[in-house]
């Protein structure tokens, strides 16, 4: 599989720049493990580059509910496509040419994947963009996109910032309030209890 993202250029600025060939100890897959799958159905982003036939390079977001990703097979990728801006870039780029890459982010744990394919664009087929509709989100599915996977690899957590979702930081700050509140109950129980020894009454 290396032969698809390093081309004879990307080889020869590798063989310049490394004392030994960078693309004869990587290994590239093109299969989607079930460790990868785990990933892409946790995500809620995922950029996706596509390119017009004459090279000119787009990139474009797309963002949904985890599980928006869906992984149809060990080859293939689709999600789906809801109404945005309305510039269609990325439509008509897979019109002439469907070289495509999904580059998927995981800042929390610092982790990125890189996929190699095509895309094609599916506008057909209601019973397939239900099918990748996620449930309970309001956005408005347009059309479907599948991404067929030629190559993937991941890279190093070397200088990825590590952020997080805002609903999880959310989370954790409401099981902190709720842990605290808890405290506080415990602690307002424990200073009404009498202290041992203590008599009541009035004395004698």
């Amino acid at each position: 599989m290396n032969q698809i993202p390093f081309t004879p250029s990307i080889r020869a600025v590798q063989d310049r720049k490394t004392a030994r060939p960078r693309h004869a100890e990587m290994d590239f897959r093109s299969r989607i493990t079930p460790d990868l799958a785990c990933f892409i159905a946790a995500q809620t982003s995922v950029f996706l580059a596509t390119a017009s036939a004459a090279g000119q390079p787009y990139l474009q977001h797309r963002g949904g509910p985890a599980g928006f990703l869906h992984v149809l097979s060990p080859k293939q990728i689709g999600f789906a496509d809801f109404k945005g801006n309305k510039q269609y870039i990325t439509l008509g780029n897979l019109a002439e040419n469907p070289q495509a890459f999904l580059f998927l982010m995981d800042y929390a744990h610092r982790r990125r994947i890189k996929l190699w394919g095509k895309a094609r664009v599916m506008e057909d087929d209601p019973g397939l963009l239900q099918a990748l509709r996620p449930e309970g989100y309001a956005g408005i599915p347009e059309q479907a996109i599948l991404f067929d996977v030629a190559a993937w690899d991941a890279n190093c957590p070397q200088h990825i910032p590590q952020r997080f979702e805002a609903a999880d930081v959310a989370a954790a700050l409401a099981a902190r309030d709720a842990r605290i509140a808890e405290l506080e109950a415990e602690l307002a129980r424990r200073r009404a209890w009498p202290m041992p020894g203590a008599t009541s009454g009035e004395p004698s």
